[in-house]
């Protein structure tokens, strides 16, 4: 059975359960994922599993029996995509391998995360999040990626900001949309656990590669001056996911570009004025923040000390976990 509370209460409760211990102590104690606790249990987008809420009102030492609306079947709305939900098995129509699609993929392969979260046997909740910075990355998360996935995908998402970590995530849900990205190339959970690569489908068409490429330098990469006292510019692509960083480097050979070896085991540039022309003519940028720091450094107005750039990876460090 599947337990509503009254609006609110069932955030309440958590946070009652959770007091000073910290979100992976409590999820071990409810035996969940996290990220799911966190995220869609914490802020009412799921209902609670019965044996959950009486685990919570265990560890917190209060009933919330009296805030009870109702008890459901287990197969109720797990989640907006739960395993029976008609949102979870809703038609996304036919997803053609284009341009758009490879591009897609690269911006999940930098910025996005698959989750697929289990119990046992049962399959609870299935969805895909974009994260990034709510100031620096706003119009790409907000609008860009929403235009971008939903042509892709034929299927509406859901924008959310946490003002605690200057963070805004772009969500989708449905067993569907993560079944076909998993079986085309991208796995669900750890990236770098997963030592996860581009996909061979994007790396044998060269226009699909240099979408992916563009999808995952406007999540993961910067552009710079390649020092204090250097007015060149350098356009940046950084990971922590060893496999991704050398299959990305292997890439912008194959495309026809130098980039610089891996930097300290997470990071590439490109320096030359060749490849920055190369790189803007031929792919170019769809995130604001590295198109209005080129055209700023091109004009000569930026500053040249560099504060160094947060990765989505680490604004939601869950995704390299």
């Amino acid at each position: 059975m599947r337990v509503i509370l009254k609006k609110g209460k069932q955030k309440e409760l958590i946070l009652l359960a959770k007091g000073e211990y910290s979100w992976s102590f409590l999820s071990k104690i409810l035996k969940i994922n996290e990220n799911y606790l966190r995220n869609d249990v914490k802020n009412e987008r799921v209902t609670l599993d019965e044996d959950i809420y009486l685990r919570l009102c265990k560890f917190s030492g209060t009933s919330f029996d009296k805030y009870i609306l109702r008890k459901v079947d287990e197969n109720w709305g797990r989640c907006k995509g739960g395993k029976n939900s008609p949102k979870n098995i809703k038609e996304i129509g036919q997803i053609n391998f284009s341009e758009n699609l490879a591009e897609v993929f690269g911006i999940l392969l930098g910025g996005g995360h698959i989750q697929r979260y289990e119990d046992g046997n049962k399959i609870r909740c299935y969805s895909l999040i974009v994260a990034g910075n709510s100031h620096t990355d706003k119009d790409f998360v907000s609008v860009y990626v929403p235009s971008l996935f939903e042509n892709v995908f034929g299927t509406k998402g859901s924008l959310f900001f946490s003002k605690d970590k200057n963070s805004v995530y772009y969500k989708i849900y449905g067993k569907r949309v993560v079944d076909f990205i998993i079986s085309n190339g991208i796995s669900s959970g750890n990236k770098k656990e997963n030592n996860q690569k581009i996909p061979n489908w994007i790396k044998r068409n060269k226009k699909f590669l240099l979408k992916c490429i563009k999808g995952l330098i406007d999540t993961d990469g910067s552009v710079h001056l390649d020092s204090k006292f250097s007015k060149n510019i350098r356009i940046s692509y950084s990971s922590y996911i060893p496999s991704l960083l050398n299959d990305v480097r292997e890439a912008l050979i194959l495309l026809g570009f130098s980039p610089s070896e891996v930097i300290r085991d997470r990071q590439i540039f490109l320096s030359s004025k060749h490849d920055v022309n190369k790189y803007i003519k031929e792919i170019g940028f769809s995130n604001k923040k590295n198109l209005n720091r080129l055209i700023l450094f091109r004009k000569g107005n930026a500053p040249v000390v560099q504060r160094p750039r947060i990765p989505p990876s680490q604004i939601m460090p869950e995704f390299n976990r």
